[in-house]
This record gives structure tokens, C-alpha cells and sequence, in this order.
């Protein structure tokens, strides 16, 4: 017995009256293929509720998860690249910039800012990879140099969240610079016996990894972020060996001895202020 009957057949509804699911309202976590509302994914601080994969984040969401009400002072906002060499592949690099800069809505990959963090002032330098792979190049140094100094000259604890390609090749020998510049004013930051924790994210290459990523009184990871010098195909075929089970991994340097601990991001702040208060005693 047939209790329904269908009165036309096929598809009568218009093109024009198809509602469509609105983009981005849905996120695929890449690692267990778990499928959240992008609300929920927020709101879990970009983790995922299965297997806590650490999605990669930049400045504004770590300077919303980590300041107070999300209300901080940003420091030298309106500096840019020059381009002093000259440089151009496909297209000039001042033109590459300008076009990232629109893109992104970032003036380059590092912002710096100093607001309370469980009610105690700290200054924070977070890099953004989505600006030419979190490069570092003469603004990223300088920026984080005055980062350094303003934690200095006020006496207030120092955050450096890392993730970057490494050395800007758009800037050559300048772009190298920054990594004596800012390991330098870090040992004058330490003289002072002003905290300083660094906090390694996926990924952390190149001269980020040679130089401030690795100086602080803490070194720190999140887990799973991929910390390194060169990348694990380029180690692999100048040893010419096999790499152990998860090489590179935030994971497989605690084991080895090259950070000090794991932090899961849900645990970012609490571990922070925690820290700060060990270190200042």
C-alpha cells in the first residue's frame, strides 16, 4: 500500500529560489576528518574537538585568545618594507608586498603589542605566515627589536609566537641581519632579568629557528607544530638516511631535549601567567 503519492515529477523548484550553503560555515579538521560548525571551531580556540589538532592561527586570534577582553596597544603599526636591493622574480618585490598587504589586510608578517594578560602588563610579537610564509625580513626584525626594547624600558615580560618560512630571499643579506639584531637584544633583555618565553607554532623554520625562537628562558611548542632549521626532505637527503617517526615534531623535541614543554592552546593563557610569576620570583 502505497501511503504517498507524488503529484509532479522531478525537480520544480528554480534556479534563481536554490539556497546554497553560505561558505565558511563548516570546518574539516585535515587531520581526522571531523566536520564542526566554524563557530564551534572558534570557540574551541581553533582546536579540534576529536583529536585536538592545533589549526594554524595568526596575530589577531592569539592577541584575542591571550590579552584581556582582547584590548592591547599595537606597536609600530604603519611599518613597511623598502626595498633597497632592487629585488624582482616574477614581479618587483615593493609590488608583491603592496599586493599581500591588500590581500591580507597585515602591513608585514609580525605584529607587536602590549596589553595585560591576567591582569599583568606583557608585550607580544606574533607572526602571521599567511604574509610571504611569516618571513623574516627587515620590518619583522625591527619590529621585534622595539618590541624587546619597549619590554626592557618598561620592565614588562616578553611573548614571541614564531611561525615562519625563515630568511625573506627578497632581502638577502638585510633579511640575515635580523637574526644577530634581534638574538643581540635579547641577551640585553636578559641582562635586565626580564622574562622572555618563546612560543614555537606550526610551522617555526629557518632563521626564526637560529635565532629568537629558541633564546627564551622558556622555550615552548604547541602540539604537533613543526620546528626546525632546514625542512625534513632537505635533512633527509643530505644525510642520506631515513628520519625517525615524527621528525621535526614539537613532540620529537621535547623527547630530545630541545624545548622545555608542550602547551595545549586551551592552556595558553593560565600557563603564561603561571610562568611569569615562577620566573619574577
Amino acid at each position: 500500500m502505497n501511503w504517498f503519492k507524488r503529484i509532479k515529477e522531478g525537480i520544480t523548484t528554480s534556479t534563481d529560489n536554490k539556497k546554497e550553503t553560505p561558505d565558511g560555515l563548516w570546518y574539516k579538521c585535515p587531520k581526522c576528518k571531523e566536520i564542526i560548525t566554524t563557530k564551534d571551531h572558534k570557540k574551541n580556540l581553533y582546536c579540534c574537538f576529536k583529536c585536538n589538532y592545533h589549526s594554524r592561527i595568526g596575530s589577531k586570534e592569539y592577541f584575542e585568545i591571550l590579552f584581556d577582553k582582547n584590548k592591547y596597544t599595537e606597536l609600530d603599526v604603519d611599518m613597511v618594507s623598502k626595498d633597497p636591493l632592487k629585488f624582482k622574480d616574477k614581479i618587483p618585490y615593493t609590488d608583491r608586498v603592496k599586493k599581500i598587504q591588500s590581500k591580507t589586510k597585515l602591513k608585514d608578517a609580525v605584529r607587536t603589542a602590549y596589553g595585560t594578560l591576567k591582569g599583568e602588563i606583557v608585550v607580544i610579537a606574533s607572526m602571521d605566515f599567511n604574509f610571504i610564509g611569516g618571513s623574516m625580513g627587515s620590518v619583522v626584525g625591527e619590529k621585534i627589536a622595539r618590541a624587546i626594547d619597549y619590554s626592557k624600558n618598561n620592565k614588562h615580560p616578553l611573548v614571541i609566537i614564531s611561525k615562519s618560512g625563515g630568511a625573506r630571499m627578497m632581502e638577502a643579506g638585510i633579511s640575515l641581519m635580523q637574526l644577530a639584531k634581534t638574538s643581540a637584544k635579547l641577551a640585553q633583555l636578559d641582562n635586565k632579568k626580564i622574562p622572555y618565553i618563546s612560543l614555537c607554532t606550526d610551522p617555526t623554520f629557518g632563521g626564526a629557528t637560529a635565532s629568537f625562537s629558541m633564546l627564551g628562558d622558556m622555550n615552548i611548542a604547541e602540539p604537533g607544530a613543526l620546528i626546525g632549521f632546514a625542512g625534513p626532505k632537505v635533512v633527509k637527503e643530505t644525510i642520506g638516511k631515513d628520519l625517525p617517526k615524527g621528525f621535526q615534531t614539537a613532540e620529537f623535541l621535547l623527547e630530545n631535549g630541545f624545548i622545555d614543554f608542550i602547551v595545549d592552546r586551551k592552556e595558553l593563557k593560565d600557563k603564561l601567567s603561571q610562568i611569569f610569576k615562577i620566573l619574577k620570583k
